[in-house]
């Protein structure tokens, strides 16, 4: 997973106090995958006015049917990542992984992808020939400070727990839903579900008052927290919610993100989470003079089969705070 805008924004994403209930829907925008002729995705997270979610800091749907495509194959190719976790969740399609810690896998529907950065990894990610297209959400986590240097580590999870209630069923895929937890390691208070609602189903789902939450509905349709949505948007929930109301005429299915608001600052760019910008320059070149030591290699890729790294922006940007009130 990259992003590979070739002049990508730095985003100092500032701690705010969480707002209470609201329902503030944020529009998803096309971006480019591999370049102005690649395929496009539709990209939700970050927002000039929404940065995070808990730690979820990035959050892209490929292959959604309202998106730009070609016939070009949206391969990436080798690419660092620093301060991260990386989620993969594919609803449809195959997609080859490798990286410099030696993964080297299929990812299929049904099981949870996640990569953790740390102090630096490199990855790819190749479309599986005769497979079908590929359609699915890839998201970001910020490291909290105390573990965003950890070793890098990939792990895949299947037969994740599921909480099920009349005419509901959620997929935990981090963190702790209504009682259900996933086993997939995380480094901070959140929870990501993938919830079906079954047609002419009214329910509520329990949630965690403490946590911020945004849903991104994938498919059909749902009526979250009395707004009606069908793919595309992102409905941002804020905090103190204990729980969730739910509803859907003709059923549909949506990814639940939320978390503990974010106490700490984080600068993005690239495919990078710091806390300042010399951080993210030292990371650069890093990778642009090849270290090793720092983002290993991948196996079956040679050393110039990679994505150089943008140049860096001029200057440094002020702290982007979510308008309240």
């Amino acid at each position: 997973m990259s992003d590979l805008d070739p002049h990508p924004t730095e985003t100092l994403c500032v701690p705010v106090a969480g707002p209470g209930p609201v329902t503030e829907l944020y529009p998803a925008r096309e971006v480019p995958l591999g370049g102005v002729r690649g395929t496009y995705v539709e990209r939700t997270l970050p927002q000039r006015d929404l940065p995070t979610v808990g730690a979820w800091c990035f959050l892209d749907y490929f292959g959604a049917p309202t998106v730009t495509t070609t016939d070009l194959p949206p391969d990436i190719d080798p690419h660092p990542h620093i301060g991260l976790q990386t989620v993969t969740w594919p609803l449809e399609g195959r997609i080859r992984h490798r990286d410099s810690v030696h993964s080297d896998v299929l990812i299929e529907p049904g099981q949870l992808n996640l990569m953790t950065s740390g102090r630096g990894i490199a990855h790819s990610e190749y479309t599986v020939p005769d497979a079908p297209a590929g359609r699915g959400l890839q998201l970001w986590i910020a490291l909290p400070d105390a573990q965003r240097d950890i070793a890098p580590h990939f792990e895949q999870h299947r037969d994740l727990p599921v909480h099920h209630i009349p005419g509901l069923r959620a997929t935990v895929l981090l963190g702790t839903l209504a009682g259900v937890t996933s086993p997939a390691m995380i480094y901070t208070p959140l929870v990501g579900a993938d919830i079906e609602i079954d047609p002419a189903t009214t329910t509520t789902l329990r949630t965690n008052p403490a946590y911020e939450y945004a849903v991104l509905v994938v498919a059909g349709e749902a009526t979250v927290a009395g707004v009606e949505m069908t793919a595309g948007p992102l409905l941002y929930l804020g905090t103190g919610r204990a729980d969730l109301e739910l509803s859907s005429a003709g059923g549909g299915r949506f990814a639940l993100v939320g978390g503990e608001p974010l106490a700490e600052e984080l600068v993005m760019w690239w495919n990078f989470v710091a806390r300042e910008h010399a951080e993210i320059a030292a990371a650069r070149t890093d990778w642009e003079q090849r270290n090793t030591a720092r983002f290993g290699a991948i196996a079956g890729h040679p050393p110039d089969q990679r994505i150089p790294a943008p140049p860096l922006p001029g200057g440094q940007l002020k702290p982007r705070r979510r308008p309240r009130g």
